[in-house]
């Protein structure tokens, strides 16, 4: 498990230890996770499926929303697959390769999923607030420039911090007391002075969901303002019922993202993060599409019109 290099033990392989405490339900525990993870891969793929071919979800908004979804597929199938094979055997070896390309198809995917969250509120935004230049704001080219930015951005960021992480010393020992590669787990096992990695994580927070999170608030104020402006009732629950999904996802996706990563982690509880990260990776990926289905009358239309051919 460990070589022998240039006088210092060099870590080559990591022990996942997921959930100790969970080992004596370890059976329920794979299957709820597993039902849960082909519920989540079955509901997104049924997403992208839509949008790529109902004529009533051409829209800017569904188009965002199928990239949305791809992003949750990447996300669970890049950690639960992994996570599974270390529930079954209470604890699994992942290489160091392994380890570092889990940790950057993770990291990449929930950043790409903080831009494209901020691009559909931008999204909401014009067709709510500037309904009369919406078409002519939001075309075809603008819609593409900003899922490919969201897209290359992400994976830019995240290629920089795992080279960053990569570039640390690994001496021993190799026990992750986790269930995926994530930075802090990798973080404590270093043997390097990790001082300016954490504050490098930090200053990375800060583009990634600190910006984009009080853009979705700044955008959502005034969605607000413009929602209240409207004279009839019903003209505001129409108006309300098409951004009322989004700000649900953006609530919980952020809610957890902004406990696991901007709470400082030293003295925070090692069992609370991996229950936190655990609703953050399975749970939400999974409800997203149901939140979006159940509030959306195109998207019950679409899928009952699939459902009766």
């Amino acid at each position: 498990m460990k070589i022998q290099k240039m006088n210092s033990t060099t870590v080559t392989k990591f022990l996942l230890l997921g959930f100790p405490a969970l080992n004596g339900y370890k059976f329920p525990f794979f299957s709820i996770v597993l039902s849960m993870y082909c519920m989540t891969i079955c509901e997104n793929l049924l997403i992208i499926l839509l949008v790529s071919t109902s004529q009533r979800l051409h829209s800017p908004m569904y188009f965002f929303l199928g990239h949305l979804a791809l992003t949750d597929i990447i996300l669970i199938t890049s950690v639960v697959p992994k996570m599974l094979d270390v529930i079954i055997r209470e604890g699994s070896v992942i290489s160091f390769s392994d380890c570092f390309t889990q940790f950057y198809l993770y990291g990449g995917t929930v950043s790409a999923e903080c831009y494209l969250l901020t691009v559909m509120s931008y999204d909401r935004y014009l067709a709510i607030c500037k309904p009369l230049h919406y078409v002519s704001m939001m075309s075809v080219q603008l819609r593409y420039s900003l899922v490919v930015s969201s897209w290359a951005l992400s994976f830019s960021i995240a290629v920089i911090t795992v080279f960053l992480v990569y570039d640390l010393d690994f001496c021993g020992p190799n026990v992750i007391n986790h269930f995926l590669c994530d930075f802090s787990p990798l973080l404590e096992l270093s043997c390097s002075d990790t001082t300016v990695m954490e504050i490098e994580i930090i200053v990375a927070s800060v583009p990634v969901i600190l910006f984009p999170f009080l853009f979705i608030i700044i955008t959502y104020v005034h969605i607000f303002i413009s929602i209240f402006g409207i004279s009839s009732t019903s003209g505001r629950k129409k108006t309300l019922s098409t951004c009322s999904s989004h700000l649900i996802v953006v609530s919980t996706y952020y809610g957890s993202m902004l406990i696991i990563y901007m709470v400082p982690h030293r003295g925070h509880s090692v069992s609370i993060n991996k229950y936190i990260s655990l609703v953050f990776i399975v749970l939400t990926p999974l409800l997203n599409p149901v939140i979006y289905s159940l509030r959306n009358q195109e998207i019950r239309l679409s899928v009952i019109k699939y459902l009766t051919l």
